[in-house]
């Protein structure tokens, strides 16, 4: 039986959602696609959504909530948020109606895992990234951040799966044809993470126990993912680490699930 493992369903600018695969039941983490999207998704992976018994939302952006309130309410699913953006999610009519809170910083039992909230930078009300732990395994996700700080290195340092932003390149965002002020906006440190900052990352948090890493939140139009893969295959071949699975997460597409136990 498949204890701990993960699927994720999409990543990028149109929609985030992963299913964390725990030991009594799944785990959503975030539901930025529509409700019948999810189903669709979780079906294309054979995952059955009655199975779902928690949902994990980082922050209200939209591509992150998008299916929270009709989902959770259809299958009758406990929605873990901040106090902040359950505030957000009341005035803009996505407030599932089974709803627990938690404060970054908190630790807390979901469907037999261990997990932990930590403050990420990110221009939203109250983002936050999330630590798993079953046993001896450590499953660690920051997805929208505009910088890495002492905070997160200390919370992924070690993760036997790491998912990480790597959103943008600087070149092909500022020869892009956005507004300026979307561009200021995704360039600093509060907006979103570069390669060379996510590659960056991943040499000081890699150790030993590491086995998996996930670069997710790819832009569509500012991001290439095999220019993605191209980089972080360096600094894992830097690293001397091979053998680690490394994977890229799409917009389009579920990627396959996989377990630690």
């Amino acid at each position: 039986m498949s204890l701990f493992g993960m699927t994720v369903l999409g990543s990028g600018s149109s929609g985030n959602a992963s299913i964390i695969h725990a030991p009594e039941g799944k785990i959503l983490l975030d539901a930025g696609f529509s409700a019948k999207e999810l189903e669709r998704r979780m079906e294309k992976r054979s995952i059955d959504p009655a199975e779902v018994k928690a949902v994990l939302i980082s922050h209200e952006h939209g591509d992150h909530t998008k299916g929270c309130r009709v989902f959770a309410d259809k299958y009758g699913i406990r929605v873990y948020m901040t106090s902040p953006v359950s505030r957000i999610a009341e005035k803009n009519s996505f407030l599932p109606e089974n709803t627990v809170l938690f404060a970054p910083g908190d630790s807390f039992p979901v469907c037999g895992l261990d997990v932990e909230a930590f403050t990420l930078p990110h221009d939203a009300m109250d983002t936050v990234g999330f630590v798993f732990r079953y046993g001896e395994w450590k499953m660690g996700v920051a997805t929208d951040l505009g910088h890495v700080n002492t905070l997160i290195r200390e919370r992924l340092k070690g993760c036997t799966v790491l998912m990480l932003e790597s959103n943008h390149d600087p070149d092909i965002l500022r020869n892009s044809s956005r507004a300026l002020s979307l561009k200021r906006r995704i360039l600093s440190r509060h907006g979103h993470l570069c390669n060379a900052d996510a590659c960056a990352a991943l040499e000081e948090m890699i150790t030993e126990e590491t086995r998996h890493v996930i670069l997710a939140h790819i832009s569509s139009e500012c991001n290439n993912c095999e220019i993605v893969e191209n980089l972080a295959l360096q600094v894992l071949a830097k690293m001397k680490r091979e053998d680690i699975l490394l994977r890229v997460a799409l917009q389009e597409t579920p990627l396959e699930s996989f377990f630690l136990a």
